[in-house]
């Protein structure tokens, strides 16, 4: 057990910067040797159990944010690069490779122990699966990267090596979890990953590299684009085909959606294929309420509300004055993931015996997210809802995409995967050959570079990817692999007033709220205007943003849509899709050559 406890501490070690010297040691001088280490099957799994990291629940949720789903206060990365000067002097995060040290030191040595080629088969195939998903983040941010498979010793000639060409490194990720997939066990511990847990993110990174090199083609890869959607299709086919998952349904459209996001225990739901298990009194808090709910930090983004459908199939953005439709007539008849995405009109807050009425505030949007939102008093049940990481819902709409930008969707296709998530909702089924025949307008003016006879089929399968898996951190991803950058320039908005005045947020056609004019003041006390209920209307002065005002308005005190910001954005292509290598690291290692315009 020492040297379990040693070595344990040797990984906390491990995870220092790529150029730092005790980032390059063959191990820490405080640990075993590895030839005492890896020894037995048990040494196998406590290492490869130490490498375990699945996306938090926190994590996913704040994802979202200066996507067109969510308006953002905070600083983040492409915000900031969009509205300032950016370079590899003030971009400088991300280029970390501790994570990979720790692998390659396993995959290194792992053969040593005295275990079946079964069992070293196992921890070699997650600690692979690791690995690719190192690099799959690594690729995404810098395109060409240094491949590195082996742990390196300070004076090895490959730390200095030039970046590796986008296509090398991809193909060695897919050997890699070509080899998990053929060698993970189907039964693990809970809350880690197995073998189809493998196989679902192998599917997600072969749609993402298939459509990335399709509508890419400063990459220059768009003729092995057809590869890549080919191995997610038939991924994805094969998890279906296996029937070991299936969409979570109770026969409740109006609940099941979103007890996915509010559950105890999703370890035996049929649709999560890798929770993430919480539960604070074994020390595993995923306390989100306050990052997920409210006016902190973030919040959804109209656009978003606008792209979920009517309950009868129609396209909200087609009903004419859909514009000017305030906060409770926008609720009103829509698909019913709408209503379990974002707190919507009537909604009760526990503890309370009342409607919630929205909370507004200047840079936010005045929507609230509901997903993932634990609606109790019960601390230690708010801190113990789990996670998907990964579900079903994700291998289906991947294997609907696929086929689609192969040319080969059925309608037999779409009824064995959209329209699964379609039917647990009580949404009508999406018809292939209407959808084609009349593509829909508002997804058109998005994704200028869809055509071809599937267009229509594969706007409504984006925007069905959009809606099931909205604010779970999957949209900036979808964005950058559809080169949708430019999408991002558009400032996230929120509700809309007409102008000042006296409104309804609960939908019982009674006002709660009342703007008034800057130049007002707001009264105090008793002299403040009740409703017919009997309460105080709540006050906000509105205004245009910059004003000593409650809540900004794209025209001031005439109206218009919440504004969260002013500073014009600008998604400069291809550049933005990528990010420089910091100015540090070049300096070390000067083969390290910027792309696409980096400096």
């Amino acid at each position: 057990m020492k040297r379990h406890i040693i070595l344990l501490g040797a990984l906390a070690m491990l995870s220092l910067s790529a150029c730092d010297e005790e980032f390059l040691d063959r191990y820490p001088q405080t640990s075993v040797a590895p030839e005492e280490f890896f020894k037995t099957e048990e040494d196998l799994q406590l290492y490869v159990n130490g490498l375990l990291s699945l996306q938090s629940a926190s994590g996913a949720y704040h994802a979202d944010q200066s996507t067109d789903n969510m308006a953002t206060t905070g600083a983040v990365e492409v915000k900031t690069m969009m509205t300032g000067d950016p370079s590899s002097q003030t971009i400088t995060g991300g280029w970390s490779w501790g994570r990979l040290r720790d692998i390659n030191y396993f995959l290194d040595n792992y053969q040593r122990a005295d275990a079946s080629e079964e069992a070293k088969n196992h921890f070699a195939g997650l600690a692979r699966y690791y690995r690719a998903v190192f690099y799959f983040g690594k690729v995404k941010r810098y395109s060409d990267v240094p491949w590195y498979e082996n742990t390196l010793n300070p004076d090895d000639e490959q730390l200095y090596k030039p970046r590796d060409p986008r296509d090398m490194v991809v193909r060695n990720m897919m050997a890699d979890l070509e080899f998990a997939a053929e060698n993970v066990r189907s039964s693990v511990p809970k809350g880690t990953p197995d073998v189809w847990a493998v196989k679902t993110f192998f599917a997600r990174v072969a749609l993402y590299e298939g459509t990335y090199r399709k509508y890419h083609g400063e990459l220059g890869l768009a003729a092995s684009s057809l590869e890549f959607l080919e191995i997610a299709r038939d991924l994805a086919k094969e998890i279906m085909d296996a029937g070991h998952f299936s969409i979570y349904s109770t026969g409740n459209p109006g609940r099941d959606y979103a007890a996915l996001f509010s559950s105890q225990d999703l370890t035996g739901n049929p649709e999560v294929i890798l929770p993430n298990p919480y539960d604070v009194n074994k020390d595993r808090s995923s306390d989100i309420n306050y990052t997920v709910f409210g006016d902190y930090e973030q919040s959804p983004s109209r656009d978003l509300v606008m792209s979920y459908l009517m309950a009868d199939g129609s396209s909200y953005t087609n009903m004419t004055g859909h514009e000017q439709l305030g906060f409770v007539k926008e609720f009103e008849n829509r698909d019913p993931r709408l209503m379990q995405t974002i707190a919507y009109p009537g909604w009760v807050r526990e503890p309370n015996a009342t409607s919630y009425i929205q909370s507004l505030n200047k840079n936010f949007t005045g929507y609230h997210q509901l997903k993932g939102y634990a609606n109790t008093i019960d601390n230690v049940e708010v801190a113990s809802v789990d996670f998907p990481v990964y579900r079903y819902a994700e291998v289906l709409l991947t294997f609907a995409e696929a086929k689609a930008e192969l040319n080969e969707l059925t309608q037999a296709d779409l009824d064995a995967s959209v329209n699964l998530l379609r039917t647990r909702v009580g949404m009508p089924a999406l018809d292939l050959a209407m959808a084609n025949a009349a593509p829909d307008a508002f997804l058109s003016q998005k994704y200028p570079n869809v055509s071809g006879s599937n267009q229509g089929v594969l706007l409504e399968i984006r925007r069905e990817r959009r809606v099931e898996m909205a604010l779970e951190g999957y949209r900036y991803d979808d964005l950058m692999r559809w080169h949708a950058g430019e999408l991002l320039e558009k400032i996230p908005e929120g509700m809309y007033f007409p102008g000042l005045g006296k409104y309804d947020l609960t939908g019982d056609d009674v006002e709660d709220v009342i703007l008034i004019s800057k130049d007002s003041d707001i009264p105090t006390g008793d002299a403040k205007e009740k409703n017919s209920l009997g309460e105080f209307l709540i006050y906000y002065k509105a205004g245009l943003i910059g004003e000593n005002v409650d809540v900004y308005l794209a025209n001031g005190e005439a109206g218009g849509n919440m504004i969260t910001d002013t500073r014009v954005r600008n998604f400069e292509e291809p550049k933005y899709y990528y990010r420089p290598i910091p100015i540090q690291q070049v300096t070390l290692n000067p083969n390290l050559e910027q792309i696409f315009g980096w400096e």
